[in-house]
């Protein structure tokens, strides 16, 4: 596969999005009130006339990957998924994915936010199938935590209604969020319970242009321990807030400002080489 081709399937399957279901070769799902048909060429058709370039086909593919090329494990990983790229999300629909991303996994995780959407989501029309969009954020503001939890989140249900809270009331913006630099951007999210280090560089990475950002969880510490102890060597057992910070700073040494895609390279080679499910 050339480097400028997209694999839709490789970039779907990655623990990018959840909201997404495949028939024959096109894959259907949800970006907050949008609705996208991808086919396996990466042509995009979508109910509201604009995806946003949601396969970030606008990317210089090229410079990224040249950047990122930094040593062998890297290119590796893009020699086996060539095509896997990083998606536009809308910016809230992320937030509340990786709210509920938390201690969970992907089966879980596309459970509840199926049914957050089939709850709380307009029910709309596309090519004759039936979909719920994504909750708007007035709509889980107005909510109950009860009605929430109803959906399977747990203790989760609460960090949703406050994170729904504070961007339907602008206090969180994500417009201004995308002008920002990454580590204010970071700092503003992160006022919002239940988004840590881990889930808010998940959102900065998917929804908010930050492509510098690089989650860690105990999948990233796995692949960093086995390919790369002597650069990224962990000090505690548990990651803590400084020592977060402090293994970013290396990786962006390492990877450069394009950390976000090494990431997910890494994490899709290692997810595949243990056979882990995806959507």
């Amino acid at each position: 596969m050339q480097k400028n081709l997209i694999d839709v399937d490789s970039s779907i399957n990655s623990g990018q999005v959840f909201l997404w279901k495949k028939y024959d070769e096109l894959w259907y799902g949800i970006n907050g009130q949008n609705i996208l048909k991808i086919d396996k060429f990466g042509e995009i058709n979508s109910k509201i006339k604009n995806d946003n370039d949601f396969l970030r086909k606008t990317d210089n593919i090229k410079k990224i990957l040249d950047s990122i090329s930094k040593d062998k494990t890297i290119r590796e990983a893009i020699k086996k998924y060539p095509g896997l790229r990083i998606l536009r999300q809308d910016p809230f629909q992320c937030m509340i994915s990786f709210i509920v991303s938390s201690n969970s996994n992907i089966q879980k995780i596309k459970l509840n936010l199926e049914n957050i959407s089939e709850k709380f989501g307009e029910k709309t029309c596309f090519e004759k199938k039936n979909f719920h969009l994504f909750p708007k954020p007035k709509k889980l503001a107005n909510a109950t935590v009860k009605e929430i939890r109803e959906c399977g989140v747990g203790y989760r249900a609460e960090f949703i209604k406050e994170c729904a809270q504070m961007i339907n009331s602008k206090e969180i913006d994500f417009d201004s969020l995308r002008k920002t630099s990454y580590e204010q951007a970071k700092n503003e999210i992160m006022k919002i319970s239940g988004i840590g280090n881990k889930v808010a560089d998940c959102i900065l990475l998917f929804s908010l242009e930050k492509l510098e950002a690089f989650p860690l969880d105990r999948w990233m510490i796995r692949i960093l321990e086995k390919y790369y102890s002597n650069e990224f060597k962990l000090e505690t057992k548990t990651i803590t807030e400084k020592q977060y910070q402090i293994i970013h700073e290396k990786i962006l040494n390492h990877f450069g400002g394009y950390a976000g895609y090494a990431q997910q390279f890494l994490f899709k080679m290692e997810r595949e080489n243990y056979q882990k499910r995806w959507l």
